[in-house]
């Protein structure tokens, strides 16, 4: 893990679809393509990280210290 970054790319990539899939645009961006995703629509995705985003990663650090990992 880069020792810049908070959480490895792997969990912001899960975060990304967790959001996409709360706005109801998981099926098309399922095959990992935004490509034909309108600008505004990753918009909101990126829009909604800011807020979605820490709300997530705050329950799984919560589930990771309860599981006794370390972050």
């Amino acid at each position: 893990m880069d020792r810049d970054k908070v959480l490895p790319e792997s969990v912001l990539e899960r975060f990304k679809y967790e959001v996409a899939q709360e706005l109801g645009l998981l099926p098309q961006v399922a095959d990992g393509d935004w490509g034909d995703l309108a600008a505004r629509d990753c918009g909101r995705v990126g829009g909604r990280m800011g807020g979605a985003m820490v709300r997530v990663m705050i329950r799984h650090a919560e589930e990771a210290l309860a599981r006794g990992e370390r972050l």
